[in-house]
């Protein structure tokens, strides 16, 4: 087993930023928690930081923490919490985790360089569409509130950077800093009350209205340039849209209702058209061009005629009299489509806007006179151009919403319409054969099954009015507010032609010649077995005519395949590559259908869940499944990682950007012989991992015991982090088990086994070594697996994990499981460095060494300080600080590890 010396690792680079947001995090805790928490916080974290250089040891740290009380222990967890936000905050300002070459110039120039033309690039995004899809699944454990503070801290710091001493209202900024991680330090860190599904709404919202919303027009702005629009005439298309699940996303969540999506899309609506209004308004401030020094193009000269504004001030400027028309539908559609009055009315009155391109149309007809007038700067796009194109990218629905259901629900749901209708008396027990049969008759009928006269089931009556409220939504926001409906645990073809029928009760599915299907019935393979047999459920799929046509019309067809249930069978390595598998054993299946490939990967956070870096995870795809069309979910603590500030969004879209176009477009990098190699070789490690993973999690007596005792999986619960249960079922199982609780768990624990585990004995028991050295240097799939394993390994720690497991009762359990899961990561660790010729973890990646070894001596206090307080919880005792202690301390050490879910 090897052994590294900690002194013999190199210095972690220093980081300007987090020494001075460090001790400006020091000054607080002095001045408002006092001298002896200041003197406490600062005697552990030398104690920790020693253990780490290997200069001290952990009793001293323990030592340390045995000092403070249970009011102290509060606030210790609140100051190395807010210190890790605060490194995670600098960090990001340096750059740390953006990935070299991530952008769509030097994507460009990348191409370019291997002889792909630029019209080649520029024909792909005409077909192309990248969704970033935001979900509200439980791992985000911070309030909105300490967020907000620390985005506005980013901000002080960006005024900081340009050299200003002063903010724009008078405050010397240094100060400014420091009142707000004062209000930082006075804010209350946990929820008391569980999120609701409007909560969730609001919180998507806000990155939605505060960050996409300007983020992506400026984008364009900047792509625009890249491809020389103005000189070759050439404009990129709105390529990156946004998307929703929350709101539509009723898997095992039954507080999502047809009233959830309504307020979901409503306020949506309320935002995006808010955002024009304000664009509207400032342009009207801007363009004061008057007739008296230009001449008008006829159009604009018409829109201000239409207007009715006749303010004698503003007779001379046509484009002014012509905002003042637009503003006015603009505030009538506002009225029309959410009900309410636009926040500034105005005095002008107008007919709405029917649809979104009625409103482009009017912005473009303003663009086109303003560079008909000169060929000077009012050529250029400017705010003009920017609200055209968030016009193009968010419609009046701002993200298009999914709806997403278990199929089970689906099934039953159908089996009583049918029954009640008379059409057939136990749907449920026909065989696949005869259900797509009779599934197929009923889909060629134009007559509805329900009636309004019918008393059905609650379950019948949720689903019927979720669809319901999805017509609605398409007549009053357009069609592009709701594209996809998503079929959880999907194994057949009925499953999903059951979606077509519930659609077809609200008209968004038309019997003809072709079929109309107005929302896409979208299988989701979530597990090993399920990811195996994809293809030939999409080959049935294509097999039917009507389908065959509705695919063919639309162009493309979405599959989704799920990362985290797949890990959570199979393991980590499986899991990997079976939904590499199954991509590249779904592309002839689509090829041969003549329909394009559009796949959307659940990722999650954590690794154990699909999280690492994008960039990396898309160009590592299969060659050619990636087709330009790629939607992704972005999950939890992610969204606000990724997407907290403007600046953070625009380097995350662009990347993902980026790494689609290289993954579309790039030559292959292996023969065809390696690449048979490498497979065979993969498969041969994957049934290793699968067997030992499979063994251990659900072969093993007892395992479920360990597992819920050695871990904070019960305390987890009382978070309120999502609206969603942790269990599809009420069962303890491992297998109903969501697998972000699952993940979680594993992480504040410092095992991370979901990350890793099978890995090592895979790797030990394949014998060509020099195989694998191959396949790490030259394959990007084997290459990605193994740095996001590399960074979880980094982050786990088996010292600190031998702690929770002697919260293990059964000694002999204790001993027989985590002895297993020891030897385990000590062999994956070696078997990672021997593979990847390193002499240490992170030793080819010092950016993200640093990092972690940053935050390592400020998670160890915390996982003891959590160890002892899961003991005096489970022990009985009732003081409610040990409650708040232990759920403080989850919320620090998901913040320090940052993608912990």
């Amino acid at each position: 087993m090897a052994t590294l010396d900690p002194a013999s690792l190199p210095p972690i680079a220093n980081n300007p930023d987090v020494r001075f947001l460090g001790a400006q995090l020091g000054d607080v805790i002095r001045s408002y928690g006092g001298e002896a928490l200041f003197e406490a916080t600062e005697a552990i974290r030398r104690a920790s930081v020693e253990r780490h250089r290997g200069t001290g040891s952990s009793d001293s740290v323990h030592q340390q923490l045995q000092h403070l009380g249970l009011d102290e222990t509060l606030d210790f967890v609140r100051g190395f919490m807010l210190f890790s936000m605060l490194a995670n905050l600098a960090e990001d300002r340096q750059g740390v985790a953006a990935d070299e070459g991530a952008d769509v110039a030097a994507a460009l120039a990348t191409l370019a360089r291997e002889g792909i033309d630029r019209e080649v690039v520029q024909a792909l995004l005409e077909r192309a569409l990248i969704v970033p899809v935001l979900t509200a699944h439980p791992t985000e454990v911070r309030r909105k509130s300490m967020i907000d503070h620390k985005n506005r801290i980013a901000q002080l710091m960006t005024l900081k950077d340009m050299g200003h001493d002063e903010t724009p209202d008078g405050d010397r900024v240094d100060d400014a800093i420091t009142r707000q991680i004062a209000l930082l330090w006075q804010t209350r860190v946990l929820r008391r009350e569980r999120l609701y599904v409007t909560d969730e709404v609001e919180t998507a919202l806000s990155y939605l209205r505060e960050v996409f919303l300007p983020a992506l027009p400026a984008l364009y702005q900047r792509w625009d340039r890249a491809f020389g629009a103005e000189e070759n005439g050439w404009r990129v298309p709105s390529f990156v849209r946004p998307g929703s699940w929350i709101g539509g996303d009723r898997d095992g969540n039954p507080f999502v209702t047809a009233d959830s999506l309504r307020t979901a899309l409503a306020r949506a609506c309320e935002a995006v058209l808010g955002f024009y209004l304000d664009g509207v308004h400032a342009l009207g401030a801007e363009l004061s061009i008057s007739t008296e020094h230009v001449a008008v193009d006829p159009a604009v000269a018409a829109l201000a005629e239409a207007s009715g504004d006749t303010a004698e001030s503003r007779a001379d400027e046509p484009y002014r009299r012509a905002l003042s028309g637009i503003y006015a539908r603009l505030a009538a559609t506002h009225q029309a489509l959410t009900g309410k009055p636009a926040p500034h009315p105005g005095r002008l009155s107008g007919e709405p806007y029917p649809d979104p391109q009625m409103l482009r149309a009017d912005l473009v007809a303003l663009a086109r006179g303003l560079s008909a007038t000169e060929a000077g700067a009012l050529k250029t796009s400017g705010a003009l151009g920017r609200l055209i194109r968030a016009v193009e990218t968010f419609g009046f629905h701002l993200a298009t919403l999914d709806l997403r259901q278990n199929s089970a629900v689906h099934e039953r749901v159908v089996a009583e319409l049918l029954k009640v209708a008379g059409v057939e008396a136990d749907y449920l027990a026909l065989d696949e054969a005869a259900r797509v049969a009779l599934l197929r008759r009923e889909l060629a009928n134009a007559r509805p099954l329900t009636s309004r006269f019918t008393d059905y089931s609650e379950e019948t009556a949720s689903e019927l009015a979720i669809v319901q409220a999805a017509a609605e939504a398409h007549a009053t926001y357009g069609p592009a507010c709701i594209t996809n409906y998503i079929v959880s645990m999907a194994q057949s073809v009925s499953d999903l032609l059951e979606i077509n029928l519930l659609l077809k009760e609200v008209g968004l599915y038309r019997p003809g010649e072709p079929p109309h299907a107005a929302v896409m019935a979208v299988p989701l393979f979530e597990t090993v077995g399920d990811l195996e047999a994809a293809p030939q459920v999409m080959r049935d799929w294509f097999a039917l005519p009507e389908i065959a046509a509705i695919a063919a019309k639309r162009g493309h067809q979405e599959v989704m395949i799920g990362y985290s249930d797949s890990n959570k069978d199979g393991g980590y390595l499986t899991s990997t590559w079976q939904l590499s598998k199954a991509s590249t054993a779904l592309k002839p299946v689509f090829e041969a259908a003549g329909v394009g490939m559009q796949l959307f990967h659940g990722r999650g956070g954590a690794v154990g869940r699909g999280g690492g870096s994008a960039f990396a995870a898309i160009r590592a795809q299969p060659p050619g499944t990636v087709q330009g069309r790629i939607r992704i979910t972005e999950q939890g603590e992610v969204i606000a990682a990724k997407y907290g500030t403007r600046e953070s969004a625009m380097t995350n879209i662009e990347a993902i950007a980026a790494a689609t176009l290289l993954a579309s477009l790039e030559p292959e990098r292996l023969s065809n012989t390696e690449n048979d190699e490498f497979c065979a070789a993969m498969d041969a490690l994957s049934d290793t991992a699968f067997h030992a993973y499979r063994d251990l999690v659900y072969g093993t007596d007892g395992f479920r015991t360990f597992f819920r005792q050695m871990t904070p999986i019960g305390e987890i619960a009382g978070l309120k982090i999502g609206s969603r249960p942790a269990s599809r079922k009420k069962s303890d199982a491992i297998e109903d088990l969501r697998a972000i609780p699952w993940v979680f768990s594993w992480a504040q624990a410092r095992v991370m086994l979901p990350g890793w585990y099978g890995v090592g004995q895979a790797l030990a028991a394949y014998p060509d070594k020099g195989r694998l050295r191959e396949m790490a240097e030259g394959w990007p799939l084997f290459a990605a697996t193994l740095a996001n394993m590399e960074m979880v390994l980094a982050k786990s720690d088996m010292a600190i994990a031998g702690h929770y497991a002697e919260l293990v009762e059964d000694a002999g359990l204790r001993e027989a499981i985590f002895g297993r899961i020891r030897d385990a990561w000590h062999q994956t660790h070696d078997g990672l460095l021997a593979v990847t010729g390193q002499t240490r973890l992170l030793d080819k990646h010092p950016a993200l060494d640093a990092s972690i070894r940053l935050r390592l001596p400020y998670i160890e206090p915390l996982n003891l300080l959590q160890i002892e307080l899961m003991k005096r919880h489970r022990a009985g005792e009732a003081d409610p600080r040990i409650g708040e202690g232990i759920l403080l301390s989850i919320n620090a050490v998901a913040t320090a590890l940052r993608n912990s879910g």
